[in-house]
């Protein structure tokens, strides 16, 4: 009988290794595994590269992560958000490395990695700091630029309800960022409020289908 729950997020996070790509969902606090970033923080993995759309606020979450100092590069669009001041003093004294990415390419190339694209070209960035060094090309009279696919080993998402073959439905904007990233990821962790008995789920609502989930964590008792 196949299936994808395990018993704690601490053992779920126990796959990520020391240097591994990681992505982290949500959409400031909307969506984020704060579950699963906690065990990720006692699990000890460092030198980590985070995709993430922001680099967190307070000193919860994933700005604890990056205190925590196990996190070498992040890569995301918002980096300095209201109360960002953990990234700030790490960027500022040259402990992180920041790739800025604007958040449609963030979200597109990691949907190329998941769909299995060698590369898309963009307009967003042509002709700014952030195109420099890399391939632009115009097409039908107007300029993009070549970005490439981001692939990840380990993403950590966060979802509402969730089978024990690691079927997904998500709760309105919480949606964000999670199922571009479990399909662009070789192992994804979900961390849901529920896992529900086979066939409970509508198949029209199911977002993400458990061929891209490896492991579920129920924040609550099954």
């Amino acid at each position: 009988m196949i299936s994808k729950v395990v018993a704690n997020a601490y053992q779920a996070v126990s796959v990520i290794q020391d240097g591994a790509i990681i992505a982290i969902g949500g959409f400031g606090g909307a969506g984020q595994p704060e579950d699963l970033i906690n065990a990720l923080i006692e699990h000890g993995a460092k030198d980590l590269t985070l995709i993430s759309n922001n680099a967190g606020n307070h000193e919860e979450g994933i700005a604890a992560l990056l205190k925590a100092g196990q996190v070498r590069k992040i890569i995301c669009s918002f980096p300095r958000m209201s109360h960002s001041y953990v990234f700030d003093e790490l960027y500022q004294a040259g402990k992180l490395e920041l790739e800025l990415v604007p958040q449609g390419n963030l979200a597109e190339r990691l949907r190329a990695s998941g769909v299995g694209l060698g590369a898309i070209y963009t307009p967003t960035g042509y002709g700014t700091l952030l195109a420099e060094g890399k391939e632009s090309k115009c097409i039908d009279g107007r300029n993009y630029v070549l970005e490439y696919p981001i692939h990840i080993d380990v993403a950590l998402i966060k979802a509402e309800l969730g089978d024990r073959w690691g079927n997904l439905t998500y709760r309105k904007a919480a949606r964000n960022f999670g199922p571009i990233m479990a399909m662009a990821a070789k192992h994804t962790i979900v961390s849901v409020g529920q896992v529900v008995e086979l066939g409970a789920l509508d198949p029209e609502h199911i977002i993400t289908p458990g061929i891209f989930v490896k492991s579920i964590v129920c924040r609550q008792p099954v």
